[in-house]
């Protein structure tokens, strides 16, 4: 496409393109003028069609937050809420910097709306009263994206891992020191086994949420009486 033909070109194929270059670079890591470029228009078409950077910006989340599965209601609360968070994570590794978006601002109430309905109704259900039931459903969301913003993260900064796997992977200067030795052997052995290290983030991300549910789990009993 010539630069300045704006045939075809539609809200949805600009944000179609805006999702294209998050997969691709990270949300926070191309411009309008990036956007424009991949369409072949001047920047004023995007502005024209959909509005400023912060209006593309919203427009791409929600189109990605569509993508994730909810999980039917009826499950028990604890495996409701550990496949959504494993469902969100799924879609969101693939589109850098949207987890951190949504830790700091959220989703659109629009479309997040079907998600948050369904996953306070699994938390008044398991017990909670309707003030806490909306504070673990905000810090559960909240901390998962944060940890999917890590790993975001983690995976750009290849040099700074390796430094840190190269550090922590070799053994300390002082033998006695017992939980350094324990520490190595542990970096050491997933370093050196392809199996292990395979999906390292995944088995992180899956410890950090069943320990964050079994947490929830105990307030419900206090508050239950369970």
């Amino acid at each position: 496409m010539t630069i300045g033909q704006t045939k075809g070109i539609t809200p949805d194929a600009i944000i179609s393109a805006a999702v294209e270059l998050t997969r691709r670079k990270g949300l926070d890591d191309w411009t309008l003028r990036d956007l424009a470029g991949a369409l072949g228009v001047y920047p004023a078409v995007i502005y024209h069609h959909v509005g400023n950077r912060d209006t593309v910006d919203h427009a791409v989340i929600d189109l990605i937050v569509a993508k994730y599965q909810l999980p039917e209601e009826g499950l028990p609360w604890q495996a409701w809420w550990r496949l959504f968070l494993t469902n969100l994570r799924a879609v969101f590794v693939h589109y850098p910097g949207v987890a951190r978006r949504i830790a700091l601002i959220g989703p659109g109430a629009k479309t997040g709306s079907p998600t948050v309905d369904r996953a306070m109704r699994t938390l008044l259900r398991a017990g909670l009263e309707q003030d806490e039931a909306a504070m673990v459903c905000r810090v559960l969301i909240i901390q998962a994206c944060l940890f999917i913003s890590l790993e975001d993260d983690r995976r750009k900064a290849s040099a700074a891992k390796a430094q840190i796997s190269d550090g922590w992977g070799s053994p300390p200067p002082d033998p006695n020191l017992a939980g350094l030795v324990t520490l190595h052997e542990s970096v050491h052995e997933r370093l050196h086994d392809p199996e292990k290290n395979r999906d390292y983030f995944g088995e992180m991300f899956e410890y950090a949420v069943d320990r964050m549910l079994d947490g929830v789990a105990m307030r419900l009993d206090e508050v239950t009486g369970h």
